[in-house]
């Protein structure tokens, strides 16, 4: 999952309105919390879990609700068979209208017990929170979803869209077996739909217990990473020479340091900055409004350059992140290298990012290779009235002085292997976070009960509301 929180917090703290009100725990909402608990105390990293079983536990639970074999799909790739994931199908009335499509990954970053004050796979309800590894990224919204799907079965509703759920693993490892891409490569009529609703966006609130802002991303970047290598004859350290492999190497890194990708603008962070700037009113939102007029507004730039979210929503960014280099302490080094890693702007291919990276350095010694594996870069999906609208309306609702603001992730989800198949993909409001950003990736993971609660209620609705009306 990727977060916003510090930035939206920051740029949203106008008069906060009180959240949706919440008492003792309905009955559905005790349910739910079981299928959740169940979901989070499932081990499902890379190094020791299965998503596997998480899936097949969720195939279980909604199997035990009505669904036929014919509704659910449990797939793993017989290379990768911890890494398996579930496509199950809610079939609607129309046979014209697309179906929608509800994402979620159920993998989860590392967690090691000796670190964390609880253990992290184990869900405790503590101080008005969940805690355990992936409360939040995203086995909230995978719970949620799947508890939707059962509540549909429960209620006989009829919708007129078919609704799909797609629960994949390896959205937290790069590299690993990635189960949303494996779809679209190989079940792409499986997961067919009009568009998808993913993580990515959410509520933030200022700690205290007031949601103060929510989002809806639309688009991200592309992720990229390249070796830099520097290779040299070496020799004894006695006996030193110009052409240094290290020295060479990090000249090409203070290139790279040095160099600023222009400014660019989605129709997303154009609205992003001029919304989102006007709400803070201080000299950041002013510059923030005043660059959505003009990109080439250099006073302004300056001034949105100095907060560090802003600085990589406006451009392509290049980092060092990794550095190696040498052989031995007396001898010369035969061989430096660095991984530079990149978050692309939507519309720019790999390849492009690489040449750029090549001219910067201007140094034909300097090798740059594009590491594996190679993401997709596709184009972000429109702000489409028929997808916004919904959020807008529910938001308004739920969270009366409240808009939904569109922002572009600096990150990227597995709406990158969607959009690549022409399905447009949309990380929802709803859930929110606090504005330490919950541990997500960290110690100590958590989430308010509240937000899920809330949050589960909201996304039912929202999913009601475009199945309801294709």
């Amino acid at each position: 999952m990727k977060i916003m929180s510090a930035l939206l917090s920051s740029a949203l703290l106008v008069g906060a309105p009180a959240t949706a009100q919440q008492t003792a725990p309905r009955a559905d909402q005790l349910a739910f919390r079981d299928l959740y608990k169940e979901l989070v105390e499932t081990d499902t990293t890379l190094s020791a879990g299965s998503c596997t079983l998480a899936a097949e536990r969720m195939a279980a639970r909604l199997k035990t609700a009505g669904f036929g074999d014919d509704q659910l799909t449990l797939f793993a790739d017989p290379d990768h068979p911890k890494e398996g994931g579930l496509v199950a199908v809610y079939p609607g009335t129309s046979k014209t209208a697309k179906p929608i499509l509800l994402i979620a990954h159920i993998d989860v970053v590392e967690a090691k017990r000796a670190d964390w004050e609880r253990d992290p796979f184990k869900m405790v309800e503590e101080n008005g929170y969940f805690y355990g590894r992936g409360t939040l990224d995203d086995k909230a919204q995978a719970a949620i979803w799947t508890d939707t799907l059962i509540r549909f079965r429960k209620e006989g509703y009829k919708p007129k869209r078919t609704v799909k759920l797609a629960l994949t693993c390896g959205e937290e490892t790069n590299g690993a077996f990635n189960g949303a891409e494996w779809l679209a490569a190989n079940k792409r009529d499986l997961i067919d739909a009009e568009f998808a609703l993913n993580e990515g966006g959410g509520g933030d609130s200022d700690g205290k217990g007031h949601v103060i802002g929510q989002s809806v991303q639309v688009g991200e970047k592309t992720f990229a990473n390249f070796r830099l290598e520097t290779r040299n004859a070496g020799g004894h350290s006695s006996v030193p020479v110009r052409d240094n492999a290290i020295y060479q190497l990090a000249r090409a890194l203070t290139r790279i340091d040095e160099y600023e990708f222009p400014v660019e603008m989605t129709d997303t962070t154009r609205r992003f900055f001029s919304e989102a700037g006007a709400a803070r009113g201080d000299e950041m939102g002013k510059a923030m409004a005043a660059l959505a007029a003009d990109p080439a507004d250099k006073a302004a730039e300056a001034i949105v350059n100095k907060d560090r979210f802003l600085h990589g929503n406006i451009r392509t960014t290049c980092v060092a992140t990794l550095l190696d280099g040498g052989h031995a302490p007396n001898a010369l080094p035969q061989r430096a290298g660095a991984n530079i890693n990149c978050r692309i702007f939507p519309g720019h291919p790999i390849e492009e990012i690489k040449a750029e990276l090549e001219k910067v350095i201007g140094d034909p010694g300097v090798t740059v290779t594009q590491l594996p594996p190679k993401r997709p870069a596709p184009p972000a999906p429109p702000l489409d009235p028929k997808v916004i609208g919904p959020m807008e309306r529910l938001v308004a609702r739920y969270w009366p002085g409240l808009k939904v603001i569109p922002s572009m992730a600096n990150g990227y989800t597995d709406a990158t292997f969607l959009g690549a198949v022409g399905i447009p993909t949309y990380g929802i409001p709803g859930i929110w976070g606090d504005p330490d950003g919950n541990g997500v990736h960290g110690l100590n993971e958590r989430v308010e009960v509240k937000a899920v609660y809330v949050g589960r209620d909201f996304m039912y609705d929202l999913v009601k509301a475009y199945a309801d009306k294709p």
